[in-house]
């Protein structure tokens, strides 16, 4: 990652179930070394580092070192981008949904 700026798209971060979940990981514990992640996967160290690379360049994820360790933690202000294309198509389809309801009622009468 070159300065504060992102070099991954945060939906292609997200794509991957792995990265979703260490995502929810770090939500709910603050921050985790490698090790405690990688305790809850059925891949390697080396895969779980992997994922932690992408999620670091989508800016998703921050690390810093502690002692031997590095410990990582969510950053989650990328994931706005997400919901605002999530709210976004939210109030399409309630739009659509209630022209169509307007549609049917008007068709029974």
């Amino acid at each position: 990652m070159s300065g504060n700026k992102p070099s991954r798209d945060v939906f292609d971060a997200i794509a991957d179930s792995t990265r979703r979940r260490i995502i929810q990981l770090l939500a709910e514990k603050g921050e985790l070394p490698l090790h405690q992640l990688t305790a809850q996967f059925s891949i390697g160290r080396t895969a779980v580092s992997k994922h932690l690379k992408i999620l670091k360049e989508a800016g998703l994820v921050v690390d810093r070192k502690a002692g031997r360790e590095t410990r990582y933690r969510l950053n989650a202000l990328p994931l706005k981008k997400v919901q605002d294309w999530v709210t976004y198509y939210s109030v399409f389809w309630s739009a659509n949904m209630s022209r169509l309801d307007q549609f049917l009622k008007e068709e029974e009468e």
